[in-house]
Formats: structure tokens, sequence, C-alpha cells
């Protein structure tokens, strides 16, 4: 178990990013703060942009099921399917060996793991890859392509990811989004946003049929580094998947809360 304050840190980060997010893709987005729920859903096809997310810190039994029968109704109501993120380490310790099978009482089943990390490792060296180039995303054929690797690495349809990012102007403009080419075709990539005094490192992804060969730790390194020398910042966050988690250690990360994804059943 890590200290409540990183793992309140990675759910606050979470809330920050999520909202400029999921406004970005729908001016009208969901965006309420509730008691002990912060809702983000942008009810488009792309399951990420739909997040609702639990805020209690140290809610006991009673209560997490209680929020979590809340955030299943929330759920319910929308179009679009989406997750509720759960960080471990904001449950208390007798409630937390339970949060599955309250989840599915709630209605509720789990989706898969992930890992909050933070470090105050900025600025990172400017990365090489011998295979790959780098370049910032700023044109909308480009932002497809970035897209498009989200959706395959994470299994979506292809029209689920471009109804995430096609078109967007946060993304050409305020995110520090790179794609990885290798020759000339895009294979991974990483972006970087600000917020909160920190740089968030979102929606990493490399095709799979390229993965191993260090693509998504090299476009990360991109990522950071480019945002760090735009901004002058020198705390990252971010929430890994189990393929990601060995890899941002090595860039200088540190795991902080566990992470749960649930989703209706």
């Amino acid at each position: 178990m890590t200290s409540p304050a990183a793992s309140v840190e990675s759910m606050e980060q979470l809330a920050t990013v999520w909202r400029h997010m999921v406004l970005d893709r729908n001016r009208d987005a969901d965006v309420r703060d509730l008691p002990g729920i912060a809702v983000r859903w942008a009810d488009c096809r792309f399951a990420f942009w739909n997040c609702v997310t639990l805020t209690d810190v140290g809610a006991d039994a009673d209560l997490l099921e209680r929020r979590l029968a809340e955030a299943a109704d929330i759920m319910r109501a929308k179009k679009y399917p989406g997750f509720l993120w759960v960080f471990e380490d904001l449950v208390d310790a007798e409630a937390r060996a339970g949060v599955t099978a309250a989840a599915e009482r709630a209605g509720l089943s789990y989706a898969f793991p992930g890992t909050g990390m933070a470090g105050d490792m900025l600025p990172v060296p400017a990365p090489t890859h011998p295979d790959l180039t780098f370049v910032r995303v700023s044109t909308d054929e480009q932002l497809r392509a970035y897209a498009d690797l989200n959706s395959r690495a994470y299994g979506f349809p292809l029209e689920d990811g471009r109804d995430g990012l096609a078109g967007s102007t946060l993304w050409k403009r305020e995110v520090h989004a790179y794609l990885g080419l290798r020759d000339g075709v895009p294979v991974t990539c990483a972006g970087a946003v600000e917020a909160d005094g920190r740089l968030f490192v979102v929606l990493v992804a490399t095709d799979p049929e390229w993965e191993r060969r260090g693509y998504g730790e090299a476009v990360t390194r991109k990522a950071l580094h480019e945002g760090a020398r735009a901004t002058g910042l020198t705390r990252a966050t971010l929430h890994a998947t189990v393929a990601g988690a060995p890899v941002y250690p090595r860039i200088g990360f540190e795991p902080n809360s566990p992470l749960h994804f649930y989703g209706l059943r």
C-alpha cells in the first residue's frame, strides 16, 4: 500500500485531465463532482472518455457499497459504455478485499487492472531509437493515426478511437502528442499534457505487430522531453496498464495506488 497522498494525487490527476478531455470531445459532457464520485463522461464511442471514479478517502465497506451502486446508476443512464475507475488505496484496508464482490452486487463486472504512477524525473534527455523518427501531432491525418494506434492496442473498433480524437484542436495544440514512425509508418504514440503543475502522460499505444521493441518507452520519453521543455515542469503522472507497468519505472516513475476498472454487466 502507498501513502494516501500519492493515491489522492493519482485520482485528482485523472479528474483534472479527463475533465479537459471529455469537454474537448463533447461540450455538453457530464463533468459533475458529486459527493464521493467524479463523473467525466463524454458519452462518445471511445470508452476511455466515459469515466466515473470514486473520490472518498478511506471509504469503509458500507460507504463503498453505496458509492458503487450510485456509480452504476450513473453509468446505466448513459448511451455509450465506459468504465468505473477504483483507486484501491483510497478504500480502507478492511473493505479493500471485498471491492470486486461489492461491484458485482452493484451490477458491475471487473474489466482490467492498472497502476497509478508518478515521479520527479523531469527533464528527461531527448530520446533516440534506431528504428524510429518522431513527429508531433499537428494535422487531422496524424491525429487519426494516433487514434487508430490506440484502437489497435486496446482492441477497440477503429471508428471508436476516431470518435474520441478526430478533429480535436486540444490534441493538436495543447497536448504534446507524438507519433513514432518506422519507415514513415506510425507504429507507436504517446501524449503529455499539463495538469495542476504536472505533466500527465496519456494514451500511450503501440501497434501490436511492433510490441516489445522499446517503441512505447521511446515515444513516452519524447512526449515527456518536449512537454517538460515547453512547460518547465519537473513532476509527471500517469495510469499504466499491465503492458505498460514494467516500462515506466525505467523512465523514473514510481507506482502508487493499484487501479481497478469496471464496466456494467
